[in-house]
């Protein structure tokens, strides 16, 4: 059976976070999505496995 598609709202859900962090760290991290018309989808597989490669870490910059 394949991996049901999953909303912005049903990603921040399982990542505890607000939707506008998820638009975020798709436009500024490159977080795992697919736009289908003016809807982002995501498969909650690629979204795991990005935020354990680190992908939703906070990058200390240089002052």
């Amino acid at each position: 059976m394949a991996e049901p598609w999953l909303s912005a709202d049903q990603v921040a859900a399982h990542l505890g976070v607000t939707k506008d962090t998820v638009y975020a760290w798709i436009a500024d991290k490159g977080m795992p999505a697919h736009k289908i018309g003016r809807l982002w989808k995501f498969q909650a597989s690629e979204v795991d496995e990005w935020v354990r490669g680190g992908g939703a870490s906070i990058v200390a910059r240089d002052s």
